[in-house]
C-alpha cells in the first residue's frame, strides 16, 4: 500500500488542461463519473464546460504519462475519529471502514487476519458483479467489499492463492469441475451430459465428473467425508466490540460533544472563535459558515 496523488483530466478528451468548477468534497465526487464539471482548455474542447474525471497516481514512482493510474483503496482511512477496531479494540492510525450501514472499523492487521482465515477456509464469496470478495465480519447486510484490490493487503503468497481460488470458483459456477488429483486442480469446463473427464492440459488424470474419483463404469460409490474445520469459522467478532467500532457513530458523538443547537432551527452549530460566525453542520456532516445576528454568549449555559 502506497500513498497516492489525486489528479484530474477532461472526461471527454482526457486532457489534463482542465480547470474544475469546484473541488471534490467526498469520495463519491472522485469515484462517480459526471459529478464535477470543469472548463477544458485543450484544442479539441476549446474551453467548453465538460465533466471532469478524477484518478490517482502512485506517489512513490515517476509518472509514465497520462495513462499511468493507480487504484484507490477508498475504504482505508486515517483514523481521525479514534474509533477502536471491532476485533482487537486497539485505536490505530490507519483503519479500514467496511461499506455497511454501520460503518464498522477494523485495523489493517485484523483485516489481514480476517482475510487470511477466510482464505484458508475458502469462505470468500464469489459474486457475479464484484468478484471474489468478503462482507463485514460482523455479519452486516449489503457489506461486500466492491474494490477487490483491497485484498492486495495480503502477502504475495496469500494474494496469489486468492487469485487462484477466485478463478476456481468462477469455473465451478460456470458448471465446470476442478481436477481432483493432488497438486493439479486444473479448471475444466465439461459438456452437460458427459461424466468422463480428462485433465488434458494438466496432469492427464481421467475421472468421474459426479464423484471426482477415477473414472469407472456403473454407479458412483459414496465416499465418506470427515468433519473439517470448515464447519466452524475460526474468525469471529464480538457483537459488543462491533457496536463500539462504528465510523458514522463516532461522527455523531463528536458533533454532539462539540456543538450546541441553533436557537432557531436546532441544527448543531459551533462558534468560530470570537466573531459572530458559527459553523453549521447539516445531516451529511457538511460544514457551512453562516452569519448570526445575535451574541453566542446569550445562549451559552
Amino acid at each position: 500500500m502506497k500513498a497516492g496523488k489525486l489528479r484530474v483530466r477532461c472526461g471527454h478528451c482526457k486532457s489534463g488542461a482542465v480547470t474544475v468548477a469546484r473541488d471534490p468534497c467526498c469520495w463519491e465526487d472522485v469515484l462517480t463519473p459526471d459529478r464535477v464539471e470543469g472548463h477544458c482548455e485543450s484544442t479539441q474542447c476549446n474551453g467548453q464546460l465538460r465533466f471532469c474525471q478524477f484518478y490517482f497516481r502512485c506517489a512513490d514512482h515517476i509518472s509514465q504519462g497520462e495513462e499511468d493510474e493507480a487504484v484507490a483503496l477508498y475504504l482505508i482511512k486515517n483514523n481521525i475519529k479514534e474509533v477502536p477496531c471491532l476485533a482487537c479494540t486497539d485505536v490505530s492510525n490507519t483503519v479500514l471502514v467496511f461499506p455497511c450501514s454501520e460503518g464498522h472499523v477494523t485495523c489493517l492487521d485484523c483485516f489481514r487476519q480476517y482475510c487470511s482465515s477466510r482464505l484458508r477456509e475458502r469462505r470468500f464469496h464469489s459474486d457475479k458483479n464484484l468478484g471474489y470478495t468478503l462482507p463485514c465480519p460482523a455479519g452486516c447486510d449489503n457489506s461486500f467489499i466492491e474494490e477487490t484490490h483491497h485484498f492486495r493487503l495480503l502477502s504475495e503468497e496469500e494474494y496469489a492463492q486468492y487469485q487462484r481460488f477466485g478463478a476456481e470458483e468462477f469455473v465451478l459456477q460456470a458448471g465446470g469441475v476442478l481436477c481432483p488429483q493432488p497438486g493439479c486442480g486444473m479448471g475444466i469446463l465439461v459438456d452437460g451430459g458427459c461424466t468422463k473427464v480428462a485433465c488434458v492440459n494438466g496432469c492427464g488424470f481421467v475421472f468421474c465428473k459426479n464423484c471426482l474419483q477415477g473414472y469407472h463404469i456403473g454407479e458412483c460409490q459414496d465416499v465418506e467425508i470427515g468433519a473439517t474445520a470448515l464447519e466452524q469459522p475460526s474468525y469471529s467478532v464480538d457483537p459488543g466490540r462491533a457496536a463500539q467500532a462504528r465510523w458514522d457513530e463516532a461522527s455523531k458523538v463528536a458533533i454532539k460533544v462539540t456543538t450546541k443547537p441553533c436557537p432557531k432551527c436546532r441544527t448543531p452549530t459551533e462558534r468560530d472563535g470570537e466573531c459572530y460566525f458559527i459553523l453549521k453542520f447539516n445531516s451529511m456532516n457538511i460544514v457551512k459558515l453562516i452569519f448570526v445576528k445575535f451574541f453566542w454568549k446569550k445562549y451559552e449555559s
